[in-house]
C-alpha cells in the first residue's frame, strides 16, 4: 500500500500547497489589479496630508491604479497606524506616516501596536523644526533667547500642539541641552499653538518649518535656528543649533511608507521603486522646497533602525521631563 500511487487527498494536498507557495509571485505579476489605499493617520489639510496626496498622484500614474488617499484622524495618529498594521498584507493598504503614532504615543501610552507589528518600505520627505519668536518680542537670536531664559527661570514660554507632540519633545531636549528653564504651554493642535505665538501669548515654539515659513518671510515671526544638522534651503541664513553650541538639539519630522507586515517583497519592492521615482522628481522637489519639506529616501531597513532610535529618544525625554497625556 505505501509503495502504491498516492492518493488523491495526498495529491490534492500537494497542488494545494504548491499554490500557496506560488502565489505571491503570482499576485506581485499582476498587482496592482485595483486602486491602493494610502492611509493617513490625520486629517485632511495637514502636512502629512499633502505630501501624500501630492506623492499619491505620481504614484498612481506611474503604476497605471489610483492611489486613494484615506484620512483616518485621531487618537494622535494611532488609529490609522493601528488600522494600516491590522489591514491584509496584499499590498493594497499602506500608509504615509510622521514619527508621532510610530515613536510618540507608544511611550505616552498602551498602543494597539508596536514598531516591529509594521513593514517598513521607505523615507519620503523630512521637515526641520525651527525655533520661532514673535519678532515684537525684542529676542533676536538663539543666544539672546538662552540669555533671557537664564536671567529668568521659568518666565518665559513656549508653545505646543500638546503634550508629548514633537514641538513639546523639542523644547524639552532644548531646555535640556541649553541648561534653561521655559514654561510649557499646551495648545490643541499646531495651528492654535502658532496663533499664540503670532498673538503674543507665548514667548517661543519649536515647530515644522512648513506651518511657520509664511510668517517668517513675512516678518511676523523670526526664525532664531534650524533644529537640524543642516541648514534650510528655504532659510539660508538661518544657522542650525549645532552652529550655535547646541548639537544635541535636533527635530525633524520624517515621514514613510509603512504597510501591513507581510505584504510579498516583490510587490514591497514595486512600491518603494513608485515612491522613490515620485521623491526624486524634478517638480516635486520644488513643491517640496515651497512646503518647508526635504526630500529623503531610504531602505526599508534604514526607516526602522531610525524610527527605533527615534522611539528611544524620545522615551528618555517623556521619562526625565515626566511627560504625560491628560
Amino acid at each position: 500500500m505505501g509503495q502504491g500511487r498516492p492518493s488523491y487527498r495526498a495529491t490534492a494536498a500537494l497542488a494545494l500547497a504548491c499554490s500557496l507557495a506560488s502565489s505571491p509571485a503570482v499576485h506581485a505579476e499582476d498587482w496592482p489589479a485595483r486602486p491602493i489605499k494610502l492611509i493617513v493617520p490625520y486629517a485632511a489639510g495637514g502636512p502629512t496630508d499633502a505630501i501624500a496626496r501630492l506623492l499619491a498622484t505620481k504614484v498612481g500614474a506611474r503604476l497605471g491604479q489610483p492611489v486613494v488617499v484615506d484620512n483616518r484622524a485621531g487618537a494622535g495618529g494611532t488609529i490609522g497606524v493601528d488600522a494600516t498594521a491590522k489591514a491584509t498584507p496584499d499590498g493594497y493598504t499602506f500608509a504615509l506616516v510622521a514619527p508621532g503614532p510610530l515613536v510618540g504615543m507608544p511611550n505616552l501610552m498602551k498602543a494597539p501596536y508596536t514598531l516591529g507589528d509594521l513593514q517598513y518600505l521607505t523615507l519620503v520627505a523630512r521637515i526641520p523644526s525651527v525655533l520661532v519668536v514673535n519678532t515684537k518680542s525684542g529676542i533676536d537670536s538663539l543666544d539672546a533667547l538662552v540669555k533671557k531664559a537664564k536671567a529668568a527661570p521659568g518666565k518665559l514660554s513656549y508653545s505646543s500642539a500638546g503634550p508629548g507632540t514633537t514641538p513639546h519633545i523639542g523644547m524639552e531636549i532644548f531646555d535640556d541641552q541649553a541648561g534653561v528653564s521655559l514654561l510649557h504651554v499646551p495648545y490643541k493642535g499646531a495651528a492654535p499653538a502658532i496663533t499664540g505665538l503670532l498673538g503674543g501669548e507665548v514667548d517661543v515654539a519649536m515647530v515644522d518649518l512648513l506651518p511657520v515659513l509664511a510668517h517668517v518671510n513675512s516678518g511676523s515671526l523670526k526664525a532664531l535656528a534650524v533644529a537640524s544638522k543642516s541648514r534650510a534651503p528655504q532659510l539660508p541664513n538661518v544657522p542650525t543649533t549645532a552652529e550655535k553650541g547646541l548639537p544635541g538639539v535636533v527635530m525633524e519630522t520624517t515621514y514613510g511608507i509603512v504597510a501591513p507586515k507581510g505584504v510579498p517583497a516583490p510587490i514591497a519592492a514595486k512600491l518603494r521603486d513608485a515612491f522613490i521615482a515620485a521623491v526624486d522628481a524634478s517638480d516635486t522637489r520644488q513643491q517640496y522646497l515651497l512646503q518647508g519639506a526635504l526630500p529623503m529616501t531610504s531602505t526599508g531597513s534604514e526607516y526602522q533602525q531610525l524610527m527605533q532610535a527615534e522611539s528611544e529618544k524620545w522615551r528618555d525625554v517623556i521619562a526625565k521631563a515626566k511627560i504625560t497625556i491628560q
